[in-house]
């Protein structure tokens, strides 16, 4: 059950902001954020439960401004491996508690911030060649499954369309159209796992014309805004989230 108090809106309506933004306009690395600051209210199945629906509409909203500018055949590959990595992430839903997706969701957050950190600290490099084809099968079943746990499919996709050395635009396409298709594949799981409920139509309904604001500003932030300060935000906020959902998961 959700309880529509101001808690729920001062955490979920800029949450919902800054997932639009981030799917819409920077390769939806960030956008699973919106997860773990949910998570520090709601259940873990009804955090993602809300979150799929606003996320396939901020697909629908940007598949326009980048339509057919994306790379076919890395976005045929990561699809591939997409669906077993779903399914497998709807068996491991079935049999967990809700802790063991707690920690699942915080290591996730925790995780991302370290990869990034160590990239920028030069501690390892991203492959300056293109994988093999097996590569993006293995990037798009590893994107399936954590996207189904939380929405975190960005950071595999990613790495495996850099190694492309596609540009920011083709780059940003290319992952619209993949996660497009990842939300789709988990909607009926969803359904069936019971993560959809009154409560989470309700609050979709109230936090839609939210996440369509987040895509619009995403859009235009592709081509105006620095990442650099955004995803420095970004980094505190999964950090500072992260790190609590770990903690409420073992006490």
């Amino acid at each position: 059950m959700i309880t529509f108090d101001l808690m729920f809106f001062v955490l979920a309506i800029p949450a919902v902001i800054f997932a639009g933004i981030s799917k819409a306009g920077f390769g939806s690395g960030a956008a699973f954020a919106a997860t773990p600051i949910l998570a520090l209210i709601l259940p873990p199945a009804a955090a993602v439960g809300l979150m799929l629906p606003l996320l396939m509409l901020v697909d629908l909203a940007t598949l326009g401004p980048y339509w057919r500018r994306w790379d076919t055949r890395a976005a045929l590959l990561l699809i591939a491996g997409a669906v077993p990595g779903v399914a497998l992430g709807a068996l491991l839903f079935r049999a967990a508690d809700p802790d063991l997706f707690r920690l699942l969701i915080g290591a996730v957050a925790l995780g991302f911030v370290l990869y990034q950190l160590a990239l920028r600290a030069g501690l390892f490099r991203i492959r300056g060649r293109p994988f093999p084809q097996w590569g993006g099968v293995v990037a798009g079943t590893t994107a399936g499954f954590t996207s189904f746990i939380s929405h975190a499919g960005g950071p595999p996709v990613a790495v495996f369309l850099l190694a492309q050395g596609l540009g920011k635009t083709t780059f940003q396409a290319t992952t619209v159209l993949v996660f497009w298709i990842i939300n789709l594949l988990k909607f009926v799981p969803y359904a069936a796992l019971g993560f959809f409920s009154n409560d989470t139509l309700r609050a979709d309904l109230m936090l839609a014309p939210f996440a369509l604001i987040g895509a619009w500003l995403g859009v235009r932030a592709h081509r105006l805004m620095p990442e650099r300060a955004f995803f420095a935000v970004t980094y505190v906020l999964l950090t500072v989230t992260g790190a609590k959902l770990i903690w409420d998961g073992l006490i």
